[in-house]
């Protein structure tokens, strides 16, 4: 599936991988700015079971 994914972007090898480091940057700052904060209210953070 990642070889399909790398043959189909364009360019030589540097700018292939500029493309797949924009697109991870991209990809995390969304998780980080929309899809975190939208989940934590139905995470229960006070809820450890770890004991001492």
């Amino acid at each position: 599936m990642y070889m399909a994914l790398w043959r189909i972007l364009p360019g030589p090898l540097w700018l292939r991988l500029f493309i797949v480091l924009v697109l991870v940057a991209a990809v995390l700052s969304a998780l980080v700015l929309w899809v975190f904060p939208a989940v934590l209210p139905f995470v229960s953070t006070q809820d450890a079971t770890v004991q001492q």
